[in-house]
């Protein structure tokens, strides 16, 4: 059984591993990495966003994250599940709870920047209702080309 639960400062260091752990596996980590990595507290949840863990037996097996940016937009950002629970619908649990976090808050749009190599990712945010903005407009990676959105009612 997979649970999902809200930030807790016990699960920074899982956030950390479970990013680093496929970014290393298809790219460099950047300084962009870094900022939310080394203080997820200060840089998610200290401004309004949330960062969720996907718990099984007590171990901590995927995270999303959604980082506000403005009134009404947030980003979906650093959502990775451990390998062996890759493909298990984890992603798509975190990504249900993420956009319920976005409603909630009455977000208008949920934005994401990711690579287009990844695809089963893409997949699942397609699949969910993303579509690609043709206007890319976001630097903060190297890494990043595709950037995708969601229009909230």
């Amino acid at each position: 059984m997979v649970l999902i639960d809200t930030y807790k400062e016990q699960y920074a260091s899982s956030f950390k591993l479970l990013n680093l752990q496929w970014i290393e596996a298809f790219f460099e980590v950047e300084q962009e990495d870094l900022k939310i990595l080394m203080d997820p507290k200060g840089y998610v949840i200290d401004k309004g966003g949330e960062i969720f863990f996907a718990i099984s037996d007590g171990i901590v097996i995927g995270t999303s994250a959604m980082v506000y940016i403005e009134p009404g937009i947030y980003e979906l950002a650093k959502m990775a599940v451990t390998k062996k629970f890759q493909g298990k619908g984890v992603g798509r649990m975190l990504m249900k709870k993420s956009l319920e976090f976005a409603r909630n808050s009455h977000a208008k749009e949920v934005f994401l920047v990711t690579n287009d190599k990844l695809l089963p990712a893409l997949e699942l945010y397609k699949s969910s209702g993303f579509i690609l903005d043709t206007n890319y407009d976001d630097n903060r990676y190297d890494r990043g080309n595709t950037k995708l959105k969601l229009k909230l009612n």
